[in-house]
């Protein structure tokens, strides 16, 4: 019995991992930035979510950059500042960090 549940648990625990993030609708989700990583890098949202972005690097500053829909990029993010937006349409916008271009990540909004 205990064997069987360390399994489950376990395989439990690999599909929240391995599984891309997601909301509920009006609720404000969190974006960690830390290790020069948006974590996590795919986020799934519903319509009317939030996204607040947080700077964790002690060092670094950041910002967020919607490039591909012509938005400006976000102020930089110093340690423990935040920026955030909202997601009312449904459709995939890929972003990335400003002073880091190969820093990405992407929220995907669906009903």
């Amino acid at each position: 019995m205990r064997r069987s549940f360390v399994i489950l648990t376990a395989l439990a625990v690999a599909a929240l991992v391995s599984s891309p993030l997601s909301s509920l609708a009006g609720e404000t989700v969190r974006v960690g930035i830390d290790r020069n990583l948006f974590q996590p890098k795919v986020l799934k949202v519903k319509p009317g979510t939030t996204v607040e972005w947080v700077n964790d690097e002690k060092r670094t500053s950041h910002s967020v950059f919607f490039e591909q829909e012509g938005r400006e990029e976000s102020d930089r993010l110093f340690s423990g500042e935040s920026w955030k937006r909202s997601f009312d349409k449904p459709g995939t916008y890929p972003y990335r960090c400003g002073p880091h271009p190969d820093m990405v990540g992407v929220i995907e909004v669906a009903p």
